[in-house]
Parts: structure tokens; C-alpha cells; sequence
């Protein structure tokens, strides 16, 4: 069986691509210097984040933070260790230990949150019906 070739890239499709790229680079960029303002490394900031949102198995966050169950026990460890996130039962299953912010890390979070001026401010730009039109690209494209 042959294997397929991926289509080649046209010009529009790769400035996009590349556009995209800055973006993202851009974005990590200002959440790793807003997370060391907190003294938090970016690793740190995104779990805290996600556990602002709800309680999550570390099974679980390692998923979401595409890492070894490992490194997300080290963060756990770290973050405990300064009052930002507890560790409890699962109350669905004993067994298992849910990670959750306690009220300083979800004050934490939301602080880191609002600080992310990099795409908040240049969407402002964009109408609603802009805004609109590329969340809905955005999600096709992640559905794809």
C-alpha cells in the first residue's frame, strides 16, 4: 500500500500557516512572562489554569498537558507546596486523587488571566461579526 503524499503547501496556505505560528509563539511568549511575574514557570500556570476551571484526576492533566503522569505530580507537588492547589478523594471514586485550585490559585488564575493582554487587545479591533467569523474558522479547523 502506497503511502499518500500530503498535498503541497500554496503560498496563501503557508503564510497562514506561518501566521498562525507567530500567534501561537506570540501568545506563549506573554503567558510564560505573566506566569513568571506570579513566580510560577508556564508549566505551572497552565495546570493552575485548567484546575481554576474544575477538579481534575492527574491522569487526566497529564492528558491536557501532553506530559508524563510524572511531571504533572511534580507540579502538583509545587504548587501544593505554596497553598495554590489541594489534592482530594474523587468523590466518584476514592481511589482516585482529584488536583483542585484552592481559592488563592483560582484568584491566581484569573489574575494571570486578565493580564494576557496580547490577543485580547488586538481582538478588540475586530467587529463582532469579525470575531464571530474567525472563532467559527478557528473551530473548523481544530475539527478537522
Amino acid at each position: 500500500m502506497a503511502a499518500q503524499k500530503s498535498p503541497r503547501m500554496d503560498p496563501l496556505t503557508l503564510e497562514v500557516v506561518e501566521l498562525i505560528g507567530a500567534v501561537v509563539a506570540r501568545y506563549h511568549e506573554e503567558y510564560e512572562e505573566a506566569a513568571a511575574e506570579h513566580a510560577l514557570t508556564g508549566a505551572q500556570a497552565r495546570l493552575l489554569s485548567l484546575l481554576s476551571l474544575e477538579p481534575l484526576p492527574m491522569r487526566r492533566l497529564a492528558q491536557k498537558l501532553k506530559c508524563e503522569p510524572s511531571n504533572v505530580t511534580g507540579i502538583v507537588d509545587r504548587l501544593e507546596a505554596r497553598g495554590l492547589v489541594e489534592r482530594r478523594p474523587d468523590p466518584a471514586d476514592r481511589r482516585v486523587k482529584l488536583a483542585a485550585a484552592t481559592e488563592e490559585g483560582r484568584r491566581l488564575a484569573r489574575g494571570l488571566r486578565d493580564s494576557l493582554n496580547f490577543a485580547r487587545e488586538p481582538l478588540a479591533g475586530l467587529s463582532d461579526d469579525e470575531r464571530l467569523s474567525l472563532r467559527d474558522l478557528l473551530n473548523r479547523m481544530l475539527e478537522a
